[in-house]
């Protein structure tokens, strides 16, 4: 049986301690994932928040909704409703891939969140459901690991006697009799085809995806260049999975810089500093796409770190000075280093 009740995105603790993590690749975690008041909720009453309020509020910060995200939405929607009358092999799947630090991991959570929710509100007060379910490939994975961390998020205890084919058995029985739709599955470019634990693993994957009736979605890194798809076995795989770029936003056109000052502006109306200027970050939104590279993950570091230091100093402000000493992951640190960055236009007349 699956835990009866969870409240907040970290576990109570003890008196004496810190709250336990719960990560949201176990039942408690992803329940408490999905009770996580959102920026609406977040935004409402502000005013009266004291320091460390703001600290953790911009340690959370908002998701910002990408286009990469809208499209990965769109396809499994219609996805779900492909696969809805659909039985055993004829169902169809969607991998999110790209390089690190482009939004693969929030766009999978993020995804299942607003499914989880839209499903709750169509059965309100039910506890017999358990619409999506959000796991990661462990490093190194077999068969039976994978599908033990299918049992760790529902809870299922195993005994030190049951093989694989018993936990593979008791996990499909309860995802079935629960009623999930959506099963979200997480670094799935660690598995390695080509050695014979990750082949055996691949074929559990596939094994689960003919026995439950839900629609699977995979992320990871470069999936496509990944072991993964390669051989007979990714050739089934690419055979029955579409497969979505979550890439770096570009910055070339027109068009593509709106979206990025849209994306950065909308990231400074939910600032919550005392002195900080709003139109500041637009401003420097084409420093901040050579900073990050366009990639997700590092604007949002870069403006909540950035965040933290203001409330921190004092300054309670965001400007480029701040902004440029905050250092981020070496990734975009090495992609904005001089030698990448764009030729300065030459002034006519020369120096002097």
């Amino acid at each position: 049986m699956i835990p009866s009740e969870a409240v907040g995105h970290e576990g109570a603790g003890t008196s004496d301690g810190p709250p336990v993590f719960t990560p949201p690749s176990t039942w408690e975690g992803w329940r408490r994932f999905v009770d996580l008041p959102g920026p609406d909720q977040l935004l409402a009453d502000h005013t009266s928040w004291s320091p460390d309020e703001r600290l953790d509020y911009h340690s959370q910060f908002v998701v910002l909704t990408t286009p990469a995200y809208t499209q990965a939405s769109l396809s499994v929607r219609r996805l779900m409703l492909l696969n809805r009358r659909q039985q055993g092999t004829a169902r169809r799947g969607l991998i999110i891939s790209g390089p690190p630090t482009t939004g693969k991991t929030t766009t999978l959570l993020e995804m299942g969140r607003s499914f989880e929710l839209a499903d709750r509100a169509r059965h309100p007060g039910r506890s017999d459901r358990l619409p999506v379910v959000f796991i990661a490939v462990p490093p190194a994975s077999t068969p039976k690991m994978l599908v033990s961390e299918f049992a760790r998020f529902l809870g299922i205890t195993i005994a030190g006697r049951m093989n694989q084919a018993q936990i593979t058995d008791a996990v499909c029985h309860q995802l079935c009799e629960l009623a999930t739709q959506l099963v979200l599955v997480d670094d799935v470019h660690l598995l390695d085809t080509r050695t014979r634990a990750g082949a055996e693993t691949s074929d559990q994957m596939k094994h689960l995806g003919e026995r439950i009736p839900a629609t699977f979605v995979y992320a990871g890194v470069e999936v496509e260049t990944s072991p993964l798809l390669t051989g007979q076995r990714g050739a089934q795989l690419a055979g029955r999975f579409k497969l979505q770029r979550c890439m770096p936003l570009p910055y070339g056109t027109a068009a593509q810089r709106e979206v990025w000052a849209e994306l950065v502006g909308d990231m400074e109306q939910a600032l919550r500093l005392e002195q900080h200027r709003v139109g500041t970050l637009a401003r420097h939104a084409e420093y901040l796409h050579r900073r990050t590279g366009g990639a997700m993950g590092s604007l949002s570091h870069l403006i909540r770190e950035a965040a933290l230091a203001a409330i921190l100093d004092g300054s309670e402000k965001i400007t480029k000075q701040l902004l440029q000493s905050i250092q981020l992951d070496f990734r975009a640190e090495q992609q904005a280093r001089p030698s990448h960055r764009r030729p300065a236009r030459a002034r006519v007349g020369g120096a002097g």
